[in-house]
This record gives C-alpha cells, structure tokens and sequence, in this order.
C-alpha cells in the first residue's frame, strides 16, 4: 500500500500501518544497531538499569483522550525514585501549553521542561530558516501564538493561497482533506518550494483504529513530486538534540526511548544512540505479535515491554 492511500487511516490495521513505513525507509534514518529484545513486563523491570526515561505519549501514556492504566501511578513511581522522565512525543500540532493541561487532566505531574514535542524542533527549525511566508497546515481551532514570529497563512480550498507562499509547514493534519492535499501537490509540481514537516508520524494508534498524522501527506507529496521534506521529530535527530540539552550531564548508557513504534521511536533512539524499549501491548502493535515485524524491519530494541 502506497502512502497516498491512507488518507482513510480509520481502516488501517498494524500490518497495513506497518508496511506503509518499511514502504518510506529511504527517508528514514539507517539501523545503527541491534538490540537483545529482552521480553520484560513493565518499566519498573527495567528501573535498575536506567536512569533516564523518554516516554513517547500515544501509546505509551495514552491512547487517544484516555491514558493507560496504571501508568500515571507506574510514571510517579519512578519519578519519586529519583528518575529522570521525559515526554518525547511527535505531538506537533498541539501548542505546548494543550499538552500540559492535558497530560495533567490525565493523572501525570511533569514539569513544563520535560514535555518536548516536535514542534519545538519544527520552531527552532522555522528560526533558523530564511524569512519565509509559509503556507500552514494545522488546525486553525488550536492556539498557535509560538507562531506569532513567522509569517504564516493557513492552507484551506483556495488554490491562490498556495501560489502565494514562499514554503510549506505541515503541523496538524486533522483538518487536512484529499482536495487540499491535490492543491499542495499541484502547486509542488509547478513551482517546487520549502516543504518543513513537524510531525513525522505516519499514523498514531487511538481507541479504535489510528489516525492519520503529517507524515503521511508529506511522504505522499514526497513520492507524487520528488520533493524533499525536512522532518522535525522522531525518528530524526533535532528533537534528540533538544532532550538531551534539556537533561544537561547524563548518561547515554543508563537512558532509554520508550515507545510503541519502530519507526520512530526505536530506530530514532538507537540512532541517537540510546537504549530503546518497545511496547508491545498497546498503542500500534497492540494485540498483534511484535516479533515478525521486528524481524522484517530489522530493528530490534533493547527490551520488549508487555505494557508501559
């Protein structure tokens, strides 16, 4: 299945999701190395050995609207043992101050420090980039005042829009549709700009199903145009490089990438050249054996944990 095809993500299941990723691994970055894939059952298995957690969000401290059970409890737990945790989540579309409430709501208590989304790569990368005017994709109901500095349009039906700007952000895909996905590819096509993705993600596991995220638009642009994105987030190194600013001295052997997807958050945390665990229980492998398709990408965590 072609990424241009999962516009319907509802009807996905985890072998579909899972091969449209293995479809895009030349965009992605190299196997680095192998890990032992030692079955354990939880994150307090692994306690002794690590010092520092990264913690993707879905799949991980939630699914959806709801988190998991259990693991606000489990996350305080190892918080009030002197670990360091740490959200790394591709949650671009989200301002900062959306997640905060929302992980509280949840059950969780972190610091405003210690929640790092792509979209603080994706701004520090807008910083850093010429004074563009950029065409937005993101959902124009959330607050998005971080984007105040930058010159930005939303992206809507009118094809002028897009002719207009001088790059292309692609933060939030909820309100995307098919026919403004045609416009942005067609106006690729006659004039090839800047295209800057803060949420890498292909797809994300909700209650039922999982939804399609930015990744999955840019990938299909990429494929329909020849265009290159520039990815901010998991798996790609920039949103790595701010975590570990952020812990300032630590140990890179005593820290570890939890997450529930091998194309992000394992094949991104081996390359950032941390430990790595896979949750096999929830969020995209859940009821699924995680085995096979650990063997068909080739890569393979550090430890495969039952749940978080």
């Amino acid at each position: 299945m072609g990424v241009s095809e999962s516009s319907g993500c509802d009807h996905l299941n985890a072998d579909q999701a899972f091969s449209i990723y293995e479809g895009v691994r030349h965009r992605l970055p190299p196997v680095v190395r192998s890990g032992a894939c030692l079955r354990v059952p939880d994150l307090d298995a692994i306690a002794d050995d690590v010092d520092v957690f990264l913690l993707d969000a879905f799949g991980v401290l939630n699914i959806g609207e709801n988190a998991i059970a259990g693991v606000p409890e489990r996350v305080a737990g190892l918080q009030a043992a002197g670990k360091r945790v740490l959200v790394v989540s591709n949650a671009a579309g989200y301002p900062h101050t959306t997640l905060m409430e929302k992980y509280t709501r949840l059950g969780y208590n972190f610091d405003t420090d210690d929640v790092i989304t792509s979209r603080h790569a994706t701004l520090a990368g807008l910083a850093a980039a010429p004074a563009y005017k950029w065409g937005l994709m993101a959902t124009p109901e959330f607050e998005h005042r971080d984007l105040d500095p930058f010159d930005t349009v939303y992206l809507a039906e009118d094809p002028a829009v897009y002719a207009t700007v001088d790059a292309f952000l692609l933060l939030g895909s909820a309100k995307w549709t098919p026919e403004r996905q045609a416009l942005l590819v067609a106006d690729i096509r006659a004039r090839p700009r800047p295209v800057f993705v803060g949420n890498p993600d292909i797809v994300a596991p909700r209650d039922v199903g999982f939804s399609v995220e930015p990744g999955s638009f840019a990938h299909a642009l990429a494929d329909a145009t020849g265009i290159a994105p520039v990815f901010f987030g998991k798996p790609f190194g920039n949103i790595f490089d701010i975590a570990f600013a952020r812990l300032g001295e630590f140990d890179l052997a005593r820290t570890v990438m939890v997450g529930d997807s091998l194309h992000t958050d394992i094949l991104g945390g081996q390359a950032a050249g941390i430990k790595t665990a896979l949750v096999a229980g929830y969020g995209f492998f859940a009821g699924h054996d995680v085995i096979a398709p650990i063997a068909a990408a080739g890569i393979r965590p550090d430890y495969i944990l039952d749940r978080p």
